[in-house]
C-alpha cells in the first residue's frame, strides 16, 4: 500500500550520559539551542531525551519525589532554549545569544511523559500534547538479578498530523560497559528484544489459550487418522502464527512502528584497555590521528552489519567526535559563568569511542517504489554537543523529518514471507518472553528496597532519618521506663 500523504513530524532525539549529576541549565539549554538551530529555522514538534546515569543510584531506584529535581531541570532547559529560539526568530537581530533568561519564560514545550528504569530515563516532550495519542510504557532491567543499574525504557506513541499521523516507539538504554564486554552487550539488546513488551504478555497468552477451541474440521472421524493429524498441525501452525503475531505486536519491532533507540549504548573501538603508548583519536584536521580514521574500528558498526545486535536499524554517518571519555579541566583564568567552552583531554585509561548514539528504523521496503515519491526519514543533523562540566560523555542528537505512515500502510504486505524477509518487523529476531512484566514487577519491588537501603545510609539525608528514628525510639523507650 502507498502511504497517503508526504506530511511528516519533525522530531530530535537526544542521548545524554548525565553523570549522576544535576544539570547545569543555562550551559545546558545554551547548547540545546544550537542543537535547535542546526540545519533548522524552526522548533521540533516532538522532542525526546534519552537519560542515563540521571541521578544517584538510589534516587533512581525509589524514583518519584526523589528523582523529580533531575528531571525538571531537563524540562527547563528544554523550554528555555525553545525559548530563546523562539525569542531569536521573532527578532531582527537573531545573531545575539541570551543564555541567562531575565523573566521566567513561557513553556513552548510540553512534558508529555517520564518514565525511568533505575540510572536510564526517558521523557517526550511536544510542542502540542494534544496530537500525542495512545501512549504506552514499557521497560527491562538486565542488572543484576534484572534490576535496572543498566536497563532501558520505551515509550510508544500515536502522533496525529493534520492529515495522517504514524505511531513511533522510543526506546531509551544504557548499556553494558567495559571494552572486553562486547558479548554482554549484546546479550542486553537481546534482552530488550526479549523483554520490552508494551502490553503484558502473559494477557495475551492467556486470552489466546482461551480463544482456541476446536474446529469441526479438525476432528474427522476416527478412522481416518492420516488426514486428522495432517489437519491437527495445520490448526497448529495456523494458531501459533497467530499467537506470534499478537506478541510481535507488543513487541519493540512493531509492524506498523516506526523506532529509535538512543543511549549510551557503551560500543567501543577496543576490546582492550589502551597500554601506556597508545595512539589515541585527534580532532585536529592536520593530524595523522584525525578521529574520523579511527571509526573504521568501532564495534557498534561491525556487530550491526553482523546482525548480532540492534537488528534491522540504520544509523545516519557519522561525523563528530567520540563522545567519551573525557577529563574535564580545571577552567580557564577569568572564565565567566555560565561555562560554555570547557576546556578538556581524553582520559588515558580508555579509547576514546562513539559510545552515544541514535538509532533509527528505516521505511519498510515494500513501500519503497523506486522513485522520488518514496518516503523517507529525511535526517537534518545527527551531531554532538560540547563537553559539559557534569559529565565524561558528550550529548549526541538526531534531528530527523519522520514521514507521517498509517499504522495500515505500514503493516507488511500479507504475501510476505517471514522465513525469507530480513526485516524484524516482518519476523521477531527472538521472541517475547511471556513472563517479561512479571519478572519485571519483582525486579522493581527490589529497586525500591535497594534504593532505600542506599538512601538511608549512604546520604545525608537518610543519615538525619536514621538519627530521628533512633531519637524517637530512645524517647519512647525512656518514657516506657518512666511510667
Amino acid at each position: 500500500m502507498t502511504p497517503s500523504s508526504t506530511a511528516s513530524v519533525d522530531l530530535l532525539y537526544l542521548t545524554f550520559n548525565c553523570g549522576k549529576n544535576m544539570l547545569d541549565v543555562p550551559v545546558f539549554s545554551a547548547h540545546l539551542k544550537t542543537a535547535f538551530r542546526q540545519n533548522a529555522t524552526d522548533l521540533p514538534q516532538v522532542v525526546v531525551l534519552s537519560l542515563q546515569e540521571v541521578a544517584p543510584l538510589a534516587h533512581s531506584f525509589i524514583g518519584g519525589y526523589f528523582l523529580k529535581p533531575y528531571l525538571s531541570r531537563f524540562e527547563q532547559a528544554v523550554n528555555v532554549a525553545a525559548q530563546h529560539v523562539l525569542d531569536d526568530i521573532s527578532s531582527p537581530d537573531s545573531n545575539v545569544v541570551t543564555v541567562t533568561p531575565t523573566t521566567r519564560p513561557s513553556k513552548p514545550y510540553t512534558l508529555v511523559r517520564a518514565n525511568n528504569v533505575g540510572y536510564t530515563a526517558i521523557m517526550l516532550f511536544s510542542r502540542d500534547p494534544s496530537r500525542i495519542k495512545n501512549i504506552q510504557e514499557a521497560e527491562v532491567g538486565f542488572g543484576a538479578a534484572e534490576i535496572g543499574n543498566k536497563g532501558a525504557v520505551g515509550l510508544r506513541m500515536l502522533y496525529e498530523g493534520d492529515d495522517s499521523s504514524s505511531e513511533l516507539t522510543f526506546v531509551a538504554t544504557h548499556l553494558a560497559a567495559m571494552e572486553w564486554n562486547l558479548p554482554r552487550r549484546n546479550a542486553n539488546w537481546a534482552a530488550i528484544m526479549r523483554g520490552m513488551a508494551f502490553e503484558n504478555p502473559e494477557v495475551v497468552v492467556n486470552s489466546y489459550k482461551t480463544s482456541v477451541t476446536p474446529s469441526p474440521a479438525s476432528t474427522p472421524p476416527s478412522e481416518d487418522q492420516p488426514e486428522r493429524v495432517r489437519l491437527l498441525a495445520d490448526e497448529h501452525d495456523e494458531q501459533h502464527s497467530r499467537l506470534q503475531q499478537q506478541l510481535h505486536n507488543i513487541s519493540v519491532y512493531r509492524p506498523t512502528s516506526n523506532l529509535f533507540v538512543a543511549g549510551d549504548l557503551n560500543y567501543r573501538i577496543s576490546t582492550t584497555s589502551p597500554p601506556p603508548s597508545a595512539v589515541f583519536p585527534s580532532t585536529d584536521p592536520e593530524s595523522e590521528n584525525y578521529y574520523p580514521d579511527f571509526f573504521r574500528l568501532d564495534q557498534l558498526t561491525r556487530e550491526r552489519n553482523a546482525g548480532r545486535t540492534l537488528h534491522g536499524l540504520s544509523e545516519h554517518e557519522v561525523h563528530f567526535p567520540p563522545t567519551y571519555k573525557y577529563d574535564v579541566l580545571p577552567a580557564r583564568p577569568g572564565t565567566q559563568e555560565p561555562e560554555l567552552d570547557v576546556p578538556w583531554k581524553f582520559a588515558t585509561h580508555r579509547y576514546p569511542g562513539w559510545t552515544d548514539r541514535v538509532l533509527f528504523l528505516d521505511v519498510p521496503s515494500w513501500l519503497k517504489k523506486g522513485n522520488n515519491q518514496d518516503p523517507k526519514l529525511n535526517v537534518r543533523a545527527y551531531d554532538c554537543l560540547p563537553v559539559l562540566r557534569m559529565s565524561d560523555h558528550r550529548p549526541v542528537f538526531l534531528r530527523v523529518d519522520v514521514p507521517l505512515i498509517t499504522p495500515n500502510e505500514m503493516a507488511p504486505p500479507s504475501g510476505l514471507d517471514p522465513d525469507t524477509s530480513k526485516d524484524p518487523r516482518v519476523r521477531l529476531p527472538v521472541e517475547i518472553d511471556p513472563e517479561a512484566w512479571e519478572r519485571r514487577a519483582a525486579a522493581r519491588r527490589k529497586e525500591v528496597m535497594a534504593g532505600w537501603s542506599m538512601y538511608l545510609w549512604s546520604t545525608k539525608q537518610g543519615a538525619c532519618i536514621l538519627a530521628t528514628m533512633f531519637a524517637f525510639g530512645v524517647g519512647v523507650y525512656w518514657l516506657y521506663q518512666l511510667f
